[in-house]
Parts: C-alpha cells; structure tokens; sequence
C-alpha cells in the first residue's frame, strides 16, 4: 500500500473519531433528501462543536473504509470516552499489518512483521475542537456551513453538512452525522472544483458497545516481545532555530515546533501550521546531494507533499511541505519561508 495513502489512512481515522471535522462545496449528493428539518442554520464552528460532542461519551466499534487517489484501505476500530480520557484502537485490514493504540495524546503504534512498537506523544496541533476554544478562532472567516438533507450510512440515518471554503487555499469537506448521537459517519474532502478527493466511510458500526477502557490500556502497554522505538522530539521555536515566514498565510496559525530525528542522523525541523481543520508541516534540514536531487510535487487523494532546495545561512536546506491542502497553499508557504540573518 502507497506510505501516503497509510499515513493518511490513520490520519483521517483519528479525526473522525477523535475531531469530528470537515467540510465542503458542491450539491448535495444524489440520494439524499431535501424535505429535512434542521436546526436552524449554524455557523461552521457550531457545527464542529455539535459533531465533537457526540464522540465524548460514546463507546463504539466499526470498520472504517478509505478511498484515496484510486486506492482503498480498511481498518477495525474500537473507541472508548468517559468525559475527561479518550481511547481507541485502530487495526489495519489491508497492507502492512498494523496496530495503533492512542489514550489522550499518547499514541503506541505495534509493527508485528518487524516486532518493532513506536511510542510517541502527539500534541495537539491545534485542530479542532481545540483552536475553537480561543476567542480569536478564525473558521467561520474562512468556511461556512450548510445543511445538505439526510442519508443512510452503515444502517444508521444521517444528517449532511457541507462546510465550503471561501477562498482557494484549502479544500472544502461534506459531512454526514448520524442523527440520534450527532457522530461522523462518512467524511468527503472536496478540491476546489467540489470533486472527491477521498472518502472515509463506516461500512459497518456497533453504537454504545461495552468496550473496555480497562482492556485497552492492557493491550497498550504490553510491548513484550517488541523492539520499543520512542522518536526523540525536541520542542523549539523557528525563530530560534533561525527561520520565519516574510508574510503570514491566510488563516494558517503556528501550532507547534519541534527538532526531531532525520534519516541522516542530524536533526530535522518541523514546523505545524493550521487553520483549525487543515494542517500543513514544513520539514527543513540540511541538504543533501545524496538524498535530496529531486525537486517536486507528489499527491494522493486530499495530501500533498511538495520539496525543494532553499538558500539560506548555514545552508543549503532542503524543505519538504506536506498538507491536505492544495497545492497553490503549499507553495504560498514555501515562498514565504525565509532564514533569519
């Protein structure tokens, strides 16, 4: 299976188990009904808010089915939330073997070919609903909300929302939520001619299962017979590590800066940025001639990846971008990006 379309899988899992996001643009989907009645119309962010508050205290288990950039994907997922702590399971059903367990912000992921399980922290990079808590939250400024009708997904009846971008720097997003608990369903990402990037869609779900919190965290924290991995993350600032953007894009914020191990032994950059539901990091490191000739653009289904060569004190430096953003917003960052004297 295509690494991207991996990584992407498990992104995507973890956001609509856990965030409950996204939005979108075109008309509603065939199928659906029109003679729906809704709340009154909501903002974007009322919107989100709704969605995150039907996974709090919901235990659930379901299959969970990825299509990206003519690929496709499943997994099995388990959640757990008793209000304060937050659990799941997530095992991949196709390519690599592969077993993901995260409680909060700890996150264990078991590689049973190689016997190798990857311990890390993930903080939030300040996606939703997190950046919603501010009072300078900026996501009614930059998508609105629609209702779109209803439809059924995995046996469940669900309402529709379509959350559009208002500007060319991010995709827009269709959502469906089942109507008796409010939680995502089925998640589109949308390009900005309202095409299917990808889909993630629950093909079977159990809703108020007893699964075990209990039995989770025994299952997380058994890493006999496993090589443990913990990637040694420092956190830092760009502007103490020399680097800045000439001007601020759109709607994106700073989330989070780290040096964190690179695959030629030195230390790499990544610097977060989001505008709540969208993220993109910028990786930098020194360059390489070995490794890093060829400058580029690769794509799959909602994530791009853009690299190439920048100038700079102490350099050259080698920036890869990578977001589920289009591509004109990568290459605004990029263009931006520039070394502090």
């Amino acid at each position: 299976m295509n690494q991207l379309l991996l990584l992407r899988f498990f992104l995507l899992a973890g956001l609509m188990l856990v965030l409950a996001p996204l939005g979108a643009e075109p008309a509603a989907p065939s199928g659906a009904s029109t003679s729906v009645v809704l709340p009154a119309e909501r903002s974007a962010a009322a919107w989100l808010l709704r969605l995150h508050e039907a996974s709090r205290r919901r235990a659930y288990t379901g299959t969970l089915v990825v299509s990206s950039g003519g690929s496709m994907a499943s997994a099995r997922v388990w959640h757990v939330c008793d209000g304060k702590q937050q659990m799941e399971r997530v095992e991949s059903l196709t390519g690599t073997p592969r077993s993901t367990f995260r409680r909060n912000d700890e996150v264990v992921t078991f590689s049973p070919q190689s016997r190798v399980a990857v311990t890390e922290r993930r903080e939030s990079l300040g996606l939703f609903p997190q950046l919603l808590k501010s009072v300078d939250a900026a996501i009614d400024e930059y998508y609105s909300a629609s209702a779109q009708g209803r439809e059924r997904v995995a046996g469940f009846e669900a309402d529709i929302v379509q959350l559009v971008p208002k500007d060319r720097l991010r995709f827009g997003y269709r959502i469906w939520s089942e109507q008796r608990t409010g939680l995502v369903v089925k998640l589109q990402t949308l390009d900005t001619q309202g095409q299917v990037l990808e889909q993630v869609a629950f093909s079977e779900l159990q809703l108020d299962v007893p699964v075990s919190m209990d039995k989770l965290n025994r299952m997380m924290g058994n890493t006999e017979g496993y090589k443990v991995v913990s990637p040694a993350l420092v956190k830092t600032t760009a502007v103490a590590e020399g680097w800045r953007l000439k001007q601020e894009v759109p709607g994106f914020r700073a989330m989070s800066c780290y040096r964190r191990p690179a695959a030629t032994g030195q230390e790499a950059l990544q610097w977060v940025f989001s505008d709540g539901l969208a993220s993109v990091s910028l990786f930098i490191e020194p360059y390489d001639a070995d490794r890093h000739a060829q400058e580029g653009l690769q794509g799959l289904g909602a994530t791009y990846a853009l690299t190439r060569r920048v100038s700079g004190q102490g350099g050259p430096w080698w920036l890869t971008l990578v977001g589920e953003v289009p591509v004109q917003t990568l290459q605004v960052f990029a263009q931006a990006l520039e070394r502090t004297p």
